[in-house]
């Protein structure tokens, strides 16, 4: 076994404290990851304080990072030590079934091997995520990381970016494309840089006007408030496809009024019970939807896209010493737009 530094967890709260914590013996396969910058989720929000179903004992959040490789897997050809990679939500998966095969591994009908929280197919151990120096993971599921992508703003697309991805892509989001993007935060930022880049005219949803400079920044053509019963009324009928990442329980039937016939509200922000009114459903025969982060295939086309538009998150970059703080003043909405963890500072 190998052995490194974390931080991890102490119950269902946001207290981490450094420890340290075993990382198997590389397979055939396998890569070793000294990872050098992690991106703080608000997925590790939810699990931290038990609301996804994960073991919270014992746990070691973080599922989106870059670093460098350290050690290969006498099969691995793809790698050497040295090259930058990155990693996100997935280290493993069955690799027979069908939705393995078309890289959608993320919908692997075995269950994918989830980077934290989740059980190793082959020992059964759990898996201790990124919030630590090193890595060990099937080489299958790192991706060189294009050159002229910084590895800190990098980090967040093995997440926010796919989970924002798959959806445009299923759309078939282009030029034309009317897409809203409900909610400017870690993932939000991300759905609008990549829908415009995309060639879509890009409006976001939110319930004040004050991010209304950084969405036209981002690439938005508009802030529209949701509060504001003028605005949504004359919005009635236009999108194509909401991005609708807001990570509380909300109500979905003021979305739905917004799309266009056999628009899409794809939902992906909150892991959380919601209710539905089908009459919103079959009025303009619209599509609810959702997506859960994505597969081999939309990954690697993701970060060759965003490294031939210049796209990465924009991020406030902390110690990880730190993480405490990333992850209260995450909880309070005090970040624009992705805490990333430098974790260089567990060497010390």
């Amino acid at each position: 076994m190998r052995t490194t530094t974390a931080w991890q967890g102490t119950g269902q709260s946001t207290t981490l404290q450094r420890a340290s914590i075993e990382r198997r013996d590389l397979r055939d396969d396998d890569i070793a990851v000294r990872i050098d910058y992690c991106g703080v989720c608000h997925s590790d929000l939810h699990a931290l304080h038990g609301m996804t179903g994960k073991p919270t004992a014992g746990m070691v959040p973080g599922h989106e990072f870059t670093g460098t490789v350290t050690a290969v897997g006498p099969a691995v050809t793809g790698f050497t030590p040295g090259d930058r990679v990155a990693a996100g939500t997935i280290v493993d998966s069955c690799g027979e079934c069908a939705m393995c095969r078309i890289g959608q591994e993320n919908f692997c009908y075995q269950g994918a091997t989830v980077t934290y929280g989740g059980a190793d197919r082959i020992d059964g151990t759990t898996t201790l995520g990124a919030y630590s120096r090193e890595y060990v993971l099937r080489a299958k599921f790192a991706y060189l990381l294009p050159e002229g992508l910084d590895p800190a703003a990098a980090a967040p697309l093995m997440c926010a970016g796919i989970t924002m991805w798959e959806p445009l892509r299923a759309a078939g989001i282009g030029a034309g494309s009317q897409v809203a993007v409900a909610g400017l935060g870690g993932l939000g930022h991300l759905g609008v840089k990549l829908a415009a880049a995309l060639g879509a005219e890009v409006t976001v949803l939110s319930r004040t006007p004050d991010k209304a400079e950084d969405a036209r920044k981002l690439g938005a053509a508009a802030l529209l408030v949701t509060t504001d019963e003028a605005q949504m009324k004359e919005a009635f009928g236009r999108f194509d496809l909401i991005l609708d990442t807001i990570a509380a329980v909300h109500d979905l039937s003021p979305l739905l009024r917004l799309l266009a016939m056999e628009g899409t509200l794809s939902v992906l922000g909150a892991p959380l019970e919601t209710k539905v009114r089908l009459m919103d459903l079959t009025f303009g025969r619209k599509n609810l939807s959702s997506s859960g982060t994505g597969g081999t295939k939309h990954t690697a086309e993701l970060l060759t896209f965003a490294a031939e538009h210049n796209i990465a998150a924009d991020v406030e970059v902390l110690p990880s010493a730190q993480v405490q703080e990333a992850l209260g003043r995450l909880e309070k909405g005090d970040v624009r737009y992705r805490f990333v963890l430098d974790m260089s500072d567990l060497d010390s």
